[in-house]
């Protein structure tokens, strides 16, 4: 028992010490406060090892805006002339495809299935929509329905009932897209500067790296690495990181239809 009391102490010491390298340096929101989505950039870095990353984030409330998936089997194309088209708020990659440039896991794009449901360890969640919410699901416990208006399954889930996921790849390093809800009625694409899955599901707990007072319930890692793009619109332009590579599908913000 005393082993087991010992083993114990010292993993949660270092869990702690884990967490507690990485800080937020700075969070602010970089477009006027009566727009629809919050453009919100936050830097953060880690005093143990001297990394820094940066964050983009595209948030908004649920009520007001909904996550549309935009796919194109016919022919790739920039994140940036998908969201103009789709006259959309902000937007980023979307999920994983093979070199024949099929969808790999479940893809709803406005009601149309256009790839099903895979078993694979690493799509672990669900991001999808119905015509009042959004939500994010854990694979396991997602169930299709005809009330799925548009969804994409991705992985790794980064984030869960507000604590990063264990077991979380720590060692490779790259430019990162994903989705994240915090459980109150909102919810955001994002975009960081290269770090590891490991790191960023650390980060996104962070307290204030989505703002005052607002923590991530959970987040779901997109297609990142070279794929990795983030748009959002703007009065004055929109803000944009291209990708370095154009992809198969992407999802969008856009304004939620009245009814």
């Amino acid at each position: 028992m005393k082993i087991f009391l010992r083993a114990l102490l010292v993993w949660l010491a270092s869990a702690a010490l884990a967490s507690a390298g990485w800080k937020v340096v700075s969070s602010e929101r970089a477009n006027p406060p009566d727009e629809l989505v919050e453009h919100r950039v936050s830097k953060v870095e880690n005093a143990e090892t001297g990394a820094q990353a940066t964050l983009h984030l595209a948030q908004f409330a649920t009520r007001a805006a909904t996550l549309r998936v935009i796919d194109q089997p016919a022919s790739r194309g920039d994140l940036a002339t998908a969201m103009k088209r789709a006259h959309a708020l902000a937007g980023v990659n979307g999920g994983y495809f093979d070199p024949a440039d099929q969808p790999v896991g479940l893809l709803v794009s406005d009601g149309q299935k256009t790839a099903q449901f895979s078993h694979a360890r690493l799509l672990s969640g669900v991001l999808w929509t119905t015509a009042t919410k959004v939500n994010l699901s854990r694979a396991s416990q997602f169930k299709m329905s005809a009330q799925v208006r548009n969804a994409v399954q991705c992985g790794p889930l980064l984030v869960e009932r507000g604590k990063p996921v264990a077991g979380l790849n720590a060692t490779r390093p790259a430019r990162r897209t994903f989705v994240l809800v915090d459980g109150k009625g909102h919810a955001a694409l994002g975009y960081s500067s290269s770090v590891s899955l490991a790191d960023l599901g650390e980060i996104l707990c962070l307290r204030n790296v989505t703002g005052p007072e607002r923590p991530v319930a959970r987040a779901l890692n997109l297609d990142g690495g070279s794929s990795s793009a983030f748009w959002v619109a703007g009065k004055e332009g929109a803000f944009s990181i291209s990708e370095q590579k154009t992809v198969r599908d992407f999802v969008a913000i856009v304004p939620r239809e009245v009814r």
